[in-house]
């Protein structure tokens, strides 16, 4: 049996799901996938401080799905999806089950149906 998510750098996965797996860093990369960011440009639609968005960024950054560049002043932060089709594609492997799963309840759910009118008619 292939053991999916174990492969080259099960480690990796594990980083992205965790990162993941926090609604401010979602939006966080919603917000990055329009451009790069300063911390205080990503903390404004929260109520957070800057150093939690720092924190959340650290996260974002060991899984690798965003880099930050230093420009003067400024330590912008930019997106980087290529790490997220890693994820995606552990995802699609069970995608087929899904799709199984809601065939039978769909015909479980039209048998029923079936059912429940023929016991009316009688």
């Amino acid at each position: 049996m292939e053991q999916i998510g174990y492969g080259n750098n099960p480690a990796k996965l594990d980083a992205i799901f965790s990162a993941l797996a926090d609604p401010t860093r979602r939006a966080m990369l919603t917000r990055l996938a329009e451009g790069e960011a300063s911390v205080g440009e990503l903390a404004a639609p929260f109520q957070i401080s800057q150093p939690a968005v720092s924190k959340h960024l650290k996260v974002l950054e060991k899984a690798g799905l965003v880099e930050r560049a230093i420009d003067e002043q400024r330590r912008p932060a930019r997106l980087k999806a290529e790490p997220m089709a890693e994820a995606v594609e552990w995802m699609n492997y069970f995608k087929q089950f899904w799709g199984d799963s809601f065939d039978q309840l769909d015909e479980l759910l039209v048998k029923l149906q079936a059912q429940k009118q023929g016991g009316k008619d009688e």
